[in-house]
């Protein structure tokens, strides 16, 4: 055994080298976050285009890194192989299929989201969805779904702080304040350095955090064929899958799926696919890409993020081999713990500290994201709509930054208030509800058939059935919102509730649309024009209009 396995999961001591190396890591994106308001120096951050979207400048490289930083979370890191590590492959490795299935998909359509956006000024998806309908009421339901769907997702990037944590040993079970200190004062570092650079920290911090993922796993692979054997990796899963448990007689996981589980498996990956790009956080790092052609370049080199899902992924079977104890300070069993103890165990501590950094890394920069996101939703679709239309681009930036706090604390509130099976319980639902905007969003990108208030009344009932659906559901650790599947109307099948939710959405859509269409009901309009969806940028400036008589925007367009 290396030195990491000198300490027992119980063992409250603290890993001073592997905190040490945290820390290291931990300054230099400090640094970096602050540093990043000089860099790629605009004006002034005073606008939601150069503050909210990093003067929509950023290139091929930066954008990969900032996406797959945006999108393979630390509660990513955590979360997968702890599935596996629990439950086996339909609740772990569908993640991998749909993280293969969404790319295609975003090739299609995120070139058009783009250009559409960057023609008319657009900073959210509710923004196009405002203009694309007419619809202040449509435009809303999208950006309230994005922040209360995107508040959760924060929380759990706090979940993976927190494992890390645990596993250093700060704090024990004696000691809530101590263990919960190290979060606090990285979420108050965290505020400071997006407040004052808005999307350019995140960008920068996520060469970092990626750097150190990359590194992390490729160890981990070579670690694991070296000393662990893949062909005893997948038998020690196998075993522990099919094993039952004694309680319930049931197996304690799956490891094939098996027949009755394809289209719990083919829903879930599909339905994740199609919800992911729906999140305010990935829109956004889309539309602060320079070009469509940057957007169609990283969707070919994104899948590169697949294979280190994937391999993460088998650190949960890993774990299984190995025997690694998931007990963590508090005496209490928690799979999330599989990949940090698996490293503290196998690794020297400094390496163990790596893996640390990039996991505790891994929370900050989707997090910072997310929370300008969310903030970036509401600024332009709830106060500028509803509460101040003549807001200047100055006064938006501000309010911007002053809700990017909110959400974050908010957040931290949520995960050291409530027990974080709550916030996993949300998450799952998060997914439920934001695949409920991709009519509005994706097939508006296409075509205004469906009528403004049919999308908006299918919305309505696909989010009523998905809440219902995900309350209904049990598990061992919870009597509501105990799982992502459920059967599917009048029939005996399991499958994703977001998927059934949308569904309905659209058949409700459909239907109300035909009526709509009728009685001729006013359909708005399209502020939009075709050329709009195919411009690309050029290297002038302009001025596109808004409510406000004009919005600046960092390059102009061509068509």
């Amino acid at each position: 055994m290396s030195a990491g396995t000198v300490r027992l999961a119980t063992d409250t001591n603290v890993d001073g080298v592997g905190l040490g190396v945290l820390l290291f890591f931990f300054l230099l994106v400090t640094i970096g976050g602050f540093w990043a308001a000089n860099w790629r120096k605009a004006d002034s951050l005073h606008s939601l285009d150069e503050w909210g979207l990093g003067g929509r400048s950023f290139g091929t490289v930066i954008t990969w890194f900032l996406l797959g930083g945006d999108l393979y979370t630390a509660y990513t890191f955590i979360a997968v192989p702890a599935a596996m590590f629990a439950t086996g492959a339909v609740t772990g490795f569908f993640a991998v299929a749909y993280t293969i299935l969404i790319y295609p998909i975003v090739f299609v359509f995120m070139p058009r989201m783009w250009s559409v956006s960057h023609s008319k000024g657009y900073v959210t998806a509710a923004d196009f969805v405002r203009g694309r309908f007419d619809s202040r009421f449509l435009a809303l339901a999208v950006a309230v779904t994005g922040i209360v769907a995107t508040m959760p997702y924060i929380a759990l990037q706090l979940v993976g702080i927190q494992a890390v944590i645990d596993t250093i040993g700060i704090g024990g079970k004696s000691n809530a304040f101590v263990r919960d200190l190290p979060l606090l004062i990285a979420f108050a570092v965290l505020a400071a350095y997006t407040y004052s650079s808005g999307l350019r920290a995140p960008a920068i911090i996520a060469f970092v955090k990626d750097s150190l993922i990359y590194l992390v796993i490729a160890v981990a692979v070579v670690y694991v064929g070296v000393h662990i054997g893949y062909h005893h990796l997948f038998e020690a899963a196998e075993t522990k899958m099919t094993t039952k448990n004694p309680k319930t007689g049931a197996a304690t996981g799956v490891f094939v799926p098996k027949s009755n589980n394809y289209w719990a498996y083919a829903t879930l990956a599909l339905g994740s696919a199609l919800a992911l790009f729906m999140y305010p956080h990935s829109m956004t790092g889309v539309l602060s890409a320079r070009s469509r052609t940057t957007i169609r370049r990283n969707t070919a080199i994104l899948p590169a993020y697949s294979l280190l899902l994937a391999m993460l992924a088998l650190l949960g079977y890993a774990a299984i081999a190995e025997k690694t104890s998931v007990i963590g300070t508090d005496g209490k069993a928690n799979p999330q713990l599989a990949v940090p103890h698996f490293f503290r165990d196998e690794f020297p501590s400094w390496f163990a500290g790596v893996a640390y950094s990039a996991i505790a890394i891994g929370a900050l920069v989707p997090a910072a994201i997310m929370s300008i996101a969310a903030a970036n939703m509401f600024t332009r679709n709830v106060y500028r709509e509803f509460l101040a239309p003549r807001a200047t681009p100055k006064q938006e930036a501000q309010v911007a930054k002053i809700t990017s706090l909110v959400v974050k604390f908010g957040a931290l509130a949520f995960v050291l208030g409530l027990d974080k099976q709550n916030a996993i319980n949300l998450q799952l639902l998060g997914g439920v509800w934001i695949l409920q905007t991709f009519l509005a969003i994706v097939v508006g990108l296409y075509t205004r058939w469906l009528h403004r208030w049919a999308l908006l009344a299918g919305w309505a009932v696909g989010m009523i059935y998905g809440t219902t659906a995900a309350y209904n559901q049990k598990s061992a650790v919870t009597q509501h919102f105990g799982g992502s599947l459920a059967t599917f109307p009048y029939t005996h099948t399991k499958v994703y509730i977001a998927f059934s939710a949308l569904v309905l959405n659209l058949v409700v859509a459909v239907l109300l649309t035909l009526v709509l269409r009728a009685m001729k009901a006013p359909q708005g309009e399209d502020a939009t024009v075709p050329e709009d969806y195919y411009t690309e940028r050029d290297d002038t400036v302009s001025t596109l209009p808004g409510s406000d008589g004009g919005l600046p925007v960092s390059g102009g367009v061509r068509t």
